[in-house]
């Protein structure tokens, strides 16, 4: 699999934008003035599938031979990514075999049922998840799409930062959330390839923390705790991501759990929109001055709305 370059992620959204909602991107004055900057959100919770994770499925499935398609896909994931593997290959018109960990949200097991996926449940660990995933492919002959680790998907998540410059071609710096590192490998090299004086950073939850001590030390370091409210942060960089994010990102930043719910509650109350806690993460470093924005232009790429509505972090 080779590192994705620039005119991937061009090639991708050529590829998917019509398949794809170009989502708005929503200010706030609220925000703005407790940031000290101008806040700019592209808002991926209005997606198909309700995350940005559509776009790298999209790119994905859609870049398959037909001779290969015919197998339909397979891949492991807790949630958005499933729902968008399990989309793409609806509107493909293929089949979709999707392992999820037995304690994914409630939610997201019923959007991948309801896109038409075969579900395989397996123990919450990613030996668990690889098992499993490995008895699935051997059985049906599916291709394997990895949640981040695959050029396709991180040319495909990088669209999202094309269509956002192209709206705001003078933003100083874009900030996303890290789990698997597939959407800030892709922002980064869109920033890199449209403006290269964009500064891209990382943002990440204090107790998962594994792609900042990578960031910092230069060599992939392992996860030690998935406990994180940030449910789509739970997962470790892989190597093509770690990769990409060596070369093209500026830095990676982290913040508490009390910070991420803070900040998550006061974008539903103060902007009137759903966002998942992984999202909030970027918004809190903003909010906590782990960024120096003071007076940018700054945009955040809101990843997904896909929260359990029966279990809002606030009401625990």
């Amino acid at each position: 699999m080779h590192t994705p370059t620039f005119s991937d992620v061009q090639s991708a959204h050529q590829k998917i934008s019509s398949l794809i909602h170009r989502t708005p991107v929503l200010t706030s004055l609220q925000v703005d003035e407790r940031a000290g900057a101008k806040v700019f959100f592209k808002c991926e919770n209005f997606q198909k599938v309700g995350a940005f994770k559509f776009r790298g499925a999209c790119n994905a499935v859609f870049s398959l031979p037909d001779e290969q398609a015919v197998n339909g896909v397979a891949t492991h994931s807790s949630g958005n990514h499933a729902q968008a593997i399990a989309l793409a290959a609806k509107i493909k018109g293929i089949p979709a075999h999707i392992v999820m960990p037995e304690n994914a949200p409630a939610v997201k097991k019923k959007a991948v049922k309801g896109y038409g996926a075969h579900i395989t449940f397996c123990e919450s660990t990613l030996e668990g998840r690889e098992s499993t995933l490995a008895k699935v492919v051997e059985k049906t002959g599916a291709t394997f799409i990895h949640p981040y680790n695959d050029s396709r998907i991180i040319a495909g998540q990088g669209t999202a930062a094309v269509e956002l410059l192209q709206d705001y071609p003078d933003l100083d710096m874009i900030l996303t959330p890290v789990g698997g590192g597939g959407l800030l490998s892709g922002t980064a090299i869109a920033a890199d390839g449209i403006n290269p004086e964009v500064t891209v950073i990382g943002c990440e939850p204090e107790i998962a923390d594994d792609a900042c001590r990578s960031f910092k030390s230069g060599e992939l370091q392992p996860v030690k705790r998935t406990d994180t409210v940030a449910d789509g942060l739970r997962t470790a960089l892989g190597e093509l991501t770690f990769a990409c994010i060596k070369q093209h990102v500026d830095d990676i930043v982290t913040v508490s759990e009390e910070q991420i719910v803070e900040a998550m509650r006061f974008i539903w109350e103060r902007m009137n929109i759903i966002i998942e806690a992984s999202c909030a993460v970027p918004v809190a470093a903003l909010f906590h001055n782990k960024i120096d924005a003071k007076d940018k232009k700054v945009g955040i790429i809101i990843t997904g709305g896909n929260v359990d509505l029966d279990h809002l972090p606030w009401n625990n």
